[in-house]
């Protein structure tokens, strides 16, 4: 699978309207370090971080998604958490750990930012406005991937797949998902099989339409409706936590 380059091709986008936390954190006394982001090209299926390995740099998508996902000894895998332009890829390494207990991939292709490790723990181990800020976005990540096991544990693929898409939106510019029934079936670690009948159900329904690969969103509210409490307990935590979203 393709990495990070060190020669990644420039992005254009001004990470202060891209990225909700370099949007807080620009307004901080955090702007010297934060001119040191690098712009960088996100393709599908670019592994930012192998489980247990050294976090060197953190990762500030922008129109990109990146999943961070547990493999198991059988090779089995599984989705515990999204970062889109909410958010930062790497927490673990202010959590008090220099390597990534999961591993993390793009799933969503786009472009994002990176930092070097380094200057991000210098401005952490201020304890001003950073820190607080970046405590802040552990805890809902934390929230969200307790609340990705409960929903995994307790509630049907149906659900699963209603809260899956949703969370997909929240992160997207429009109402379609670019994902195969096998890769979404991957990330909620369940049987293809429950997936296809999954997607058939919404779509007859007219929630959705399905075809090759691509999943375009008719009727937000009615999976709104139809998904479980997990979807509206993640986002208020994010929306209670975090600062509004920066302008597109």
């Amino acid at each position: 699978m393709p990495r990070v380059e060190e020669n990644a091709s420039v992005a254009t986008d001004d990470p202060r309207r891209k990225n909700r936390l370099i949007a807080a954190l620009w307004d901080s006394s955090a702007q010297e370090w934060l001119a040191q982001l690098e712009p960088i090209d996100m393709p599908v299926g670019m592994v930012l971080y192998e489980p247990g390995a050294v976090v060197t740099h953190v990762y500030f998508p922008t129109t990109a998604i990146v999943s961070l996902m547990y493999v198991l000894e059988s090779g089995a895998t599984a989705e515990t958490a999204v970062v889109g332009f909410e958010g930062v890829v790497g927490v673990s390494l202010f959590m008090g750990g220099d390597s990534s207990p999961c591993g993390a991939m793009v799933r969503s292709a786009g472009r994002g930012y990176r930092l070097k490790a380094p200057t991000l723990m210098t401005e952490f181990h201020h304890c001003g406005p950073v820190q607080h800020l970046l405590l802040r976005y552990a805890q809902a990540m934390i929230t969200q991937m307790s609340q990705t096991a409960v929903c995994n544990r307790h509630h049907g693929v149906d659900q699963q797949l209603c809260r899956w898409l949703l969370q997909s939106l929240d992160r997207l510019p429009g109402n379609q998902v670019v994902m195969t029934q096998e890769q979404i079936a991957t990330m909620l670690g369940v049987r293809r099989e429950g997936i296809t009948a999954a997607a058939l159900g919404l779509q007859k329904a007219g929630l959705i339409e399905y075809a090759r690969g691509r999943i375009s969103v008719l009727d937000r509210t009615g999976l709104e409706e139809r998904t479980c409490e997990c979807y509206a307990v993640v986002k208020a935590e994010y929306d209670q936590l975090l600062p509004d979203q920066p302008e597109t």
